[in-house]
């Protein structure tokens, strides 16, 4: 069994397409299903169903992504010690919802790049929901989640920035000039929300439901989507400030005047607690704390690399 091999396995696990990690690894594709291949005779199971064309891990596969994320921990922290600790290379896997990924990381994935040009980063956004179950299988360095604080067990939660949400409509919309506008003024109001997994949507529908306002809202799998067909005039929805502040300055989404509870989550930093912090992922952690206004320290044993200051 082989470092090369292992990384081979985990990106397979990670992506569940042999050509998705083969393009990750900048490996021919050939060159990932010689090295799983060899990797599965070598421990006399399978490590994959081959479903056409996607994989999904068997029994044996789940057990061994476990050994392998610790044993590539490792050989990670063995080349961290004994190499130049002034360069900070390696790979860093972040994982994050879509709002996340547009509204929040490009500011801090810039001032990474310019520090640490030489880490090399990969994105696999996905749904909160599905993100602690990525986190809990190890499938990622780090991850971002949009939620109401939360712990689960096995993972380190660091909250980082609290989210403001909105209701908003176009600025032609009968509600946007009510001087108060409560669940009972949205009975009959087209509403269009993300993904029922969404932690914001459920705070929303949990407060109209508690008010006696069903909701059968229209599904969007993109903030970008909604809002364009909230300012086109189809519906109302509840969107994070962070989304919506540019429209607003503009004037073409209005916040409506809320007379309810104020609604909020926080934008967490998530990782294993078995999870090597490398000098690449305690840096990644220093510069998105510094863009999100955050200052809580790493507790880890090791300080975190300096910051090169900004030129």
């Amino acid at each position: 069994m082989e470092i090369r091999q292992l990384i081979t396995f985990r990106a397979v696990a990670q992506t569940l397409s042999f050509s998705r990690a083969a393009t990750q690894l900048n490996y021919a594709q050939s060159t990932v299903s010689a090295q799983i291949q060899g990797l599965e005779e070598e421990l006399g199971v399978a490590l994959f169903d081959r479903l056409g064309k996607s994989v999904a891990l068997t029994d044996a596969g789940q057990r061994l992504l476990g050994y392998a994320e610790k044993m590539l921990n490792l050989a990670d922290e063995a080349l961290a010690v004994v190499s130049n600790a002034d360069i900070l290379t390696g790979p860093l896997t972040i994982s994050a919802p879509e709002t996340l990924c547009t509204y929040r990381l490009p500011k801090i994935l810039r001032q990474f790049r310019r520090l640490f040009p030489q880490v090399q980063l990969s994105f696999q956004p996905e749904f909160d929901t599905d993100l602690k179950r990525r986190m809990q299988e190890g499938l990622a360095d780090i991850a971002f989640i949009m939620a109401e604080p939360f712990q689960i067990p096995g993972l380190v939660v660091e909250p980082l920035v609290t989210e403001p949400l909105l209701i908003v409509a176009d600025p032609h919309h009968p509600l946007a000039q009510a001087q108060q506008v409560s669940c009972a003024d949205l009975r009959e109001q087209p509403l269009l929300l993300t993904e029922s997994t969404c932690t914001y949507r459920r705070l929303f529908e949990r407060a109209l439901n508690a008010a006696g306002v069903p909701t059968q809202p229209m599904e969007f799998h993109s903030v970008e989507a909604i809002k364009q067909c909230v300012m086109a005039g189809v519906g109302l929805s509840l969107l994070p400030l962070v989304a919506i502040k540019s429209e607003i300055e503009r004037g073409q989404l209005i916040p409506l005047n809320w007379s309810g509870r104020d609604f909020q989550v926080v934008t967490h930093a998530v990782w294993h607690e078995d999870k090597w912090l490398s000098p690449a992922l305690k840096a990644f952690l220093e510069v998105t704390r510094e863009c999100m206004g955050a200052s809580q320290p790493v507790n880890e044993s090791e300080p975190s690399p300096t910051l090169p200051q900004p030129e």
